[in-house]
């Protein structure tokens, strides 16, 4: 059953891919970023989070999800660039800005299942299923979104 689910996922992905409505986050290729986010977690594109979102988990790496991520000053202050000015609200980048939809000014998401448009295209997903699939969280989304290492598409529901 779950395999048929991830294949229903990943072609509903596939299909996604080449609609007008679709939104492809583009390839990461910032070195730093691939090798210091990387070493421990999926790497996530910028334009997932908004700039505020950044600058609280680049501020805060002593205490990142429980462990601590510090970087040599020069490495952090080069990842945090990267991601501000890739971030989904990025005034150079305005495609991504329909990502914070949702979002008060006043909040600021540290994970990106927190935000609204992760919570809208996946609110068909029993999140509480997958610490049972090769998935195991909701942030994984390499486990379902095949292909997600090298790009991610989003496409709004009912679009």
């Amino acid at each position: 059953m779950t395999r048929f689910i991830a294949l229903i996922m990943a072609g509903a992905l596939i299909a996604s891919a080449g609609d007008a409505n679709a939104l492809q986050l583009p390839k990461i290729d910032h070195a730093a970023t691939l090798k210091e986010c990387g070493s421990c977690h999926m790497v996530y594109a910028p334009q997932m989070l908004p700039q505020r979102s950044w600058n609280e988990l680049m501020g805060g790496l002593d205490k990142h999800f429980g462990e601590s991520a510090k970087l040599d000053e020069a490495v952090r202050l080069d990842v945090l660039s990267y991601l501000l000015a890739n971030a989904a609200d990025s005034p150079d980048k305005p495609a991504f800005t329909g990502l914070t939809r949702g979002v008060a000014p006043e909040v600021t998401p540290v994970r990106v299942t927190e935000m609204p448009w992760w919570l809208r295209s996946h609110r068909e997903v029993n999140i509480a299923s997958l610490a049972n699939t090769r998935v195991k969280t909701p942030g994984n989304c390499i486990g379902c979104h095949i292909g997600s290492d090298k790009t991610m598409v989003y496409r709004e529901p009912g679009e």
